[in-house]
């Protein structure tokens, strides 16, 4: 099959070549440092026999058209993760693939936006039914001057990043002055509007899915573990650092690992959940969730990612090994539920 990579990148004026180029660099240096996700895709779709093109879009989506046209791809395979280096733009690029006509792994544009805004994609798994915290937001500039209807602690957050950016320890409000300085903060440093919602404490699970409609899998569940001999209660919270931070994780003892037991009736429930999520959030091929499972046992959906990071070795890449898949055929099985759904009648 001929496979365009398409992805953000901040090289202007690279075409495939150079491209290609730095593919195989960073691949041969896998051992030393991870290549970038794109490089992995390409280089595990060429392993399984692929004709690959890379295309990465900075700033010009008539290079994008272009570029498409001259190589008439059987299929898309859509790796970006913004667009002119801002993450909220990311369904621009799924947007001109669906008016250009173009067959594509992922969810569409309205998938993409919806699951971004927290409060937005909240409401709508409300209305389905779905348990989510209560929540209140704040627009650019709007003070947070007056008490919330809420359960204190609130955790505030950017209302449209992802990957745990924007959280910290400070982002756990005890009252109603912490709260109003971490709106601010929100808005000062991130330059969007905030969300405030009630603190679910519990366990950090995450659930990746392959597959549309009845044929959806849900992967082994993984989960955030903190050593509780090196973290205080208030620090167990996936935070920046405790995602991505390797030395912090390594000194707070944070792990992500494959999810300790869970009673029937929890994974009954955290299933059920995320198939209806899936559906309600109108998402394809493939996605990741993020749920608490409380003390009492309730589960607790707390955010969708429609877009999710799947180079090998982090969550969702490892949670498709656990179920019998290397990277390789991994990233082959995005290829075929993208084309299966469009040979359906």
């Amino acid at each position: 099959m001929r496979i365009a990579v398409v992805f953000d990148t901040p090289y202007g004026g690279w075409n495939h070549p150079e491209h290609e180029r730095q593919m195989t660099t960073e691949v041969a240096a896998w051992h030393e440092d991870e290549p970038e996700m794109e490089y992995q895709i390409a280089d595990a779709l060429q392993e399984r026999g692929h004709e690959v093109y890379l295309l990465g879009v900075r700033d010009d989506l008539q290079y994008l058209i272009r570029t498409l046209a001259d190589m008439q791809p059987d299929l898309v395979f859509n790796a970006a993760e913004a667009f002119c280096r801002s993450a909220t733009l990311e369904y621009l690029v799924p947007g001109m693939l669906e008016a250009e006509g173009y067959h594509y792994t992922g969810s569409p544009p309205l998938a993409l936006l919806v699951s971004r805004n927290k409060a937005m994609s909240k409401k709508v798994l409300a209305y389905h039914g779905i348990r989510v915290p209560g929540f209140v937001t704040y627009r650019l500039g709007e003070p947070a001057d007056r008490a919330p209807e809420l359960r204190f602690p609130l955790i505030v957050k950017p209302l449209q990043s992802d990957a745990s950016a924007g959280i910290a320890q400070g982002s756990v409000v005890q009252d109603q002055t912490a709260l109003q300085e971490r709106v601010g903060l929100v808005h000062e440093r991130f330059h969007q509007p905030a969300i405030a919602e009630e603190f679910v404490d519990g366990r950090e699970l995450y659930v990746s899915l392959i597959g549309n409609g009845e044929a959806l899998d849900i992967l082994p569940i993984t989960e955030m573990v903190f050593d509780k001999r090196k973290t205080r209660i208030e620090e167990r919270i996936a935070t920046q650092y405790a995602k991505w931070d390797e030395d912090y994780r390594a000194r707070k003892g944070i792990r992500n690992v494959f999810a300790r037991p869970l009673s029937h009736a929890a994974r009954e429930g955290i299933e059920r959940i995320c198939r209806t999520a899936f559906r309600a959030l109108w998402l394809r091929d493939y996605a990741r969730f993020d749920v608490r499972l409380a003390p009492d046992g309730e589960v607790w959906f707390i955010e969708a990612n429609a877009n999710p990071f799947i180079s090998y070795g982090h969550d969702m890449a490892n949670a498709a090994q656990k179920a019998g898949m290397d990277y390789y055929q991994f990233i082959e099985r995005l290829v075929s539920v993208a084309a299966w759904r469009y040979e359906r009648p």
